[in-house]
Parts: C-alpha cells; structure tokens; sequence
C-alpha cells in the first residue's frame, strides 16, 4: 500500500564536493526544465525547488515513494548524472525530518558560513517561484510560511547571525590579507546581481583605490556602478580588461567560464611580475580551474571561502546546537500540523 510521503531530495556542499555540485546546478534553461518535468510527474502533487551556489533540493508532496523514484531520475538525466553518482551525494529525508532540514537551511545553520542570512532569501524566492507556478499547495504552503517565521524568531532570539558573515565579506577580507591596503588595488566586479552588489559594497567599504564593474547585461552594470560611484564596462571587453586589475571577483549566472585559462594567461603576459587575485562566487564557475596553473595567479572558489570562513565561526557554532535544538520543537510541531493533511493530497499531476 502506498503512503503519501512530504519529502526532500536534492544534494549540497555537505554532500557534494564542488565538481557535483556544478554538475547540478540548474544554471540557465535547466531550472524551466525541470519545473516543466516535474509539473507533468505521476504522483507528485506538490513542489519547490531550491537552487543555490551550494545547494539543489526539491521539496514536495508525493502520493508513494515511488514518484520520488521517478523525480530522482528526471534531476539525473536532466543533468546528465550517472544515478549511481547521484545516490553517493544524495540527502533524501521524509515527513519530519524534511521539516527539520528546511528550517535549518532557511534559519542559515546547514550553509558554508554558519550564520549567513542570504539563505532565508534564496528560500524565500524559491517559494514564490513555485507559488507563481501553481506548484504549492497546502502543505508546502504552510511548511514554508512557518518555516519563514521559525527563522525570523532564530535571528530575533540567538545570537546566529552575530558578526554577519558573506561571501563577499570573505571574499574582501581575504583580499585585505593578500593585498594589505588596498588603496592601491584594482578591482573589477563580473556581475551585478545581488552577490556582485555585496561584492562592490564590501570593496568600497574598505576604501579600494579603483572599481569596474561588468555584467552580460550592460545596464544592470551601469545601475550597479551608478550607485557606488565607479564605471561600467562592456562585458565583451572583459578579456580586454583584465589586466589592467589587480583583483576580479566573478558571480555572474553564465553557465561556462566567463575567464578562461587563455584569458588569463593573455592578461599575466601584460602584467608582468604584478599577481593576478581571482575569486569564483558562482555555479557553475565563472572562471576556469586551470588558471591556478599559471603562475603569480591565486584562484579561490565558494569551497576555498568556506574553509577560510571556518576560522570566524566560534561565536556561530556555539549557537548552533542551540538553534537546532530549538528548530526541532518547531519541527515536530509543524510535522503535527501538516500530517493530516498529506493523506488527502496525493492526486496525480
């Protein structure tokens, strides 16, 4: 006989080295794919998926175990994913321990940078995408909106967040430790999305002697610099470029190596003995592993940051099981919330 099941299946940086992750990413047209997939998935009646730098994870509603079975194979082939890989990084959890994992990854304990309050967004509009695409339904709908409170009460009431913590915060502080004062350094800013923003604003903060930004979209480039004061430049001209800086931070949503290996051998051949800082914020990379060959070239990747990030984290982790703790009571309570409701919401889609 078949249960109906709430359920999470996906993948993240506690699973996933790098490599795998950016085998799953749903960059580009990947994303509308799978939404389209899903959407047509015997047995699967409700459904959000989260897709970030370090995580992809599908939470649903499914009439038995097997429409999971059948969505598992759906990610796979859509990524090109051998099932035998897939099952050796996979998180799959059911009912309340599904709850739990949501409220632990919006509430930023279950990210790389223990703490990080960009997760509670990426939740946030990964639940207003599937709302918009009519794929949430009672369940999902209360899962998240609890889950979204449950996270505000962890800021309000622990000390998580004391002392925030970003990638791009990382990214800079690291850039301070390589470059000291960096009055005299040049930065430019590949991407103008919301990391890109944090990215210039952490710069700036630290008083970097010259910026540029760039993105695929010239305009959103120029609203960026307008708004820190620095120029825009063509993403076409980014080969060009690069040369003339002496650090470039990457975040763009392009799904290839938008600085590529000949790229930066180009641009070290004009710079000579000056070293070349690289930072690849996004996934899939931005910037191509092998340019950590070339000499007088320091690449560092999401995975690089974390580690680094992990010497800021006593105050967080001393919270963390605080917040777990407190997360599992919201849990259980929630899980007896929404029970009920799952056995009558398993139709087929």
């Amino acid at each position: 006989m078949s249960v109906p099941t709430l359920f999470l299946l996906g993948a993240s940086h506690q699973t996933a080295p790098l490599e795998l992750r950016e085998k799953l990413a749903l960059a580009g047209d990947k994303l509308a794919a799978l939404h389209g997939e899903l959407q047509s998935l015997a047995g699967l009646s409700e459904f959000a998926v989260l897709n970030t730098c370090n995580r992809v994870e599908i939470y649903g509603v499914a009439a038995q175990a097997e429409a999971v079975a059948r969505l598992q194979a759906a990610l796979c082939a859509l990524n090109q994913m051998d099932a035998t890989v897939f099952e050796q990084i996979r998180i799959e959890l059911h009912d309340r321990p599904a709850i739990q994992h949501l409220l632990e990854v919006a509430a930023g304990i279950d990210s790389q940078m223990v703490g990080e309050t960009e997760i509670l967004g990426q939740v946030k509009d990964a639940y207003a995408a599937a709302q918009t695409r009519g794929t949430t339904g009672p369940v999902l709908n209360r899962v998240f909106q609890k889950t979204f409170q449950a996270a505000k009460h962890v800021r309000t009431h622990t000390a998580i967040g004391e002392g925030q913590i970003s990638v791009a915060s990382v990214a800079v502080d690291l850039a301070v430790k390589i470059f000291g004062d960096l009055r005299r350094c040049r930065v430019l800013v590949l991407g103008a999305g919301e990391i890109g923003e944090k990215t210039a604003r952490a710069f700036k903060s630290r008083a970097v002697g010259e910026m540029a930004v760039t993105s695929r979209r010239l305009q959103r480039a120029e609203d960026l610099a307008r708004a820190f004061a620095t120029r825009a430049i063509p993403f076409e001209r980014v080969a060009e470029a690069l040369p003339d800086f002496d650090i470039a931070v990457c975040s763009t949503a392009a799904p290839q190596a938008v600085v590529t290996r000949a790229m930066a051998a180009s641009a070290m051949r004009r710079r000579a003995v000056r070293p070349l800082f690289l930072i690849d914020l996004a996934m899939p990379r931005n910037i191509d592993p092998g340019v950590a060959d070339l000499p007088n070239v320091f690449l560092y990747n999401l995975d690089d940051l974390a580690k680094i990030a992990e010497e800021n984290l006593a105050l967080r982790q001393a919270e963390t099981e605080r917040v777990r703790a407190l997360l599992a009571e919201k849990a259980e309570a929630l899980w007896r919330q929404v029970e009920p409701r799952i056995g009558g919401n398993h139709t087929e889609g």
